[in-house]
């Protein structure tokens, strides 16, 4: 331990009090950017739950925790961490919260359908059922409401797909996905829509205990089938992932807003298609794609991290949108940079806990913006960007609607 580390016992940063404030647009939290500013490692008090906990925000360190197996999720269950959402009530059980090797047992289970060849399986569905949402999109006319026409159904439609969602289900899970997933409805509503999502994941499973399928329903189905996970464990697995469709929903909302924001961009993505892919990489990093930070941990032993000494017990947040600025890694981190090599982003997280749909997002993702931009070449805002109306109180940022025409 070298002797200019922070003990507790010394100075240690001061408690820095973060709202986690509903942004406009693009816009970076000025609060985390002050923090960052700050140091590596700060401390932070959210709007939910009790006391407070370590920020780190350092590309190499956010890595480090991740991959820290000092550094645990279960431990989270049994303590009242300081948090965005203030009904937020982690379920015992939930992939999310497990330590290895429970956690890896459960993420094997559902392995093959994130595959490159498992992501590849539904592409053509996708590439079909975008070409039906933006043949919809164009015969209306304009105006449109790009988020309703396109951008939200299509990523939940191609989650449904890889899930093995039956069509009759897929606009009920879109409903109880939105639920679920903000903060503006009360416990109540979101919790209701989590057992109803839960009900029907359940069912869906139960019916697939002997299917060779490859949709992740059916391999939930026969991993329980099999003995190797429970159907508790599988449904839980089974709503986080659909949770993700959403997610997505958001992330390419705010894309289109700054590519109709800025035309420039969206005019040399036109141009030059072959840069598609690691363009929307770029845009991938520099998106901050959701409001403060997600999951927290629960350091399990004396851990030294950027020069500080994070004590046992102590609750620590990595943030991945700091991390995605750092000018360490990302040489003039806030400039959109379409040539950027290597790009280490984190946007889909690190360590055993990062998130498994990353190959499916950059298919949705190319698979949008490539198909709207082409089709589309005249698509313009149809209102001031100002006016442009964004979600309230979300956890993953995103337009409300994004009013468009050509």
């Amino acid at each position: 331990m070298s002797d200019d580390t922070i003990d507790r016992a010394g100075t240690v940063p001061p408690v820095r009090d973060w709202p986690a404030v509903d942004l406009p647009g693009t816009d970076f939290d000025p609060v985390l950017a002050e923090l960052m500013r700050e140091g590596p490692v700060t401390r932070v008090s959210l709007p939910g739950g009790e006391g407070w906990a370590w920020l780190v925000t350092r590309h190499d360190d956010v890595r480090r925790v991740t991959d820290d197996p000092r550094f645990g999720r279960e431990a989270v269950m049994d303590r009242q961490v300081t948090r965005i959402a203030p009904h937020f009530v982690p379920a015992r059980g939930a992939v999310g919260f497990l330590d290895p090797p429970h956690h890896t047992r459960l993420r094997r289970s559902v392995a093959a359908a994130f595959t490159a060849r498992g992501v590849e399986r539904v592409r053509a569905r996708s590439r079909a059922m975008l070409g039906e949402l933006l043949d919809a999109m164009l015969r209306a006319g304009p105006p449109a409401d790009l988020t309703e026409a396109v951008l939200s159904p299509f990523p939940i439609a191609v989650t449904c797909e890889l899930m093995g969602v039956p069509a009759a289900d897929r606009h009920r899970m879109r409903t109880w996905t939105r639920l679920v997933l903000s903060a503006s409805h009360g416990a109540e509503v979101s919790e209701r829509a989590k057992r109803e999502m839960s009900a029907c994941f359940a069912g869906l499973v139960a019916l697939r205990a002997d299917s060779a399928d490859e949709d992740v329903t059916s391999l939930l189905g026969a991993a329980v089938g099999r003995g190797e996970i429970t159907l508790e464990e599988a449904v839980g697995l089974a709503v986080l992932l659909q949770l993700g469709g959403e997610a997505v929903t958001n992330n390419i909302g705010q894309m289109f807003y700054l590519l109709l924001t800025r035309p420039e961009l969206a005019e040399r993505l036109r141009s030059e298609p072959e840069i598609r892919p690691r363009a929307v990489d770029e845009l991938l990093r520099w998106i901050p794609h959701r409001n403060a930070v997600g999951l927290s941990r629960i350091a399990l032993a004396d851990v030294e991290v950027g020069g500080v000494r994070i004590r046992a017990g102590d609750a620590v947040y990595v943030s991945y949108l700091a991390a995605n600025r750092d000018p360490e890694v990302f040489p003039d981190p806030d400039t959109i940079d379409f040539a950027r090599s290597p790009n280490p982003h984190l946007s889909f997280g690190s360590g055993p806990h990062h998130c498994p749909g990353g190959m499916l997002t950059r298919l949705e993702t190319e698979l949008l913006v490539g198909a709207v931009l082409d089709r589309v070449p005249g698509l313009r805002l149809a209102v001031p960007p100002e006016d442009v109306p964004f979600k309230k109180g979300a956890l993953i940022r995103g337009p409300e609607a994004l009013p468009v025409t050509w």
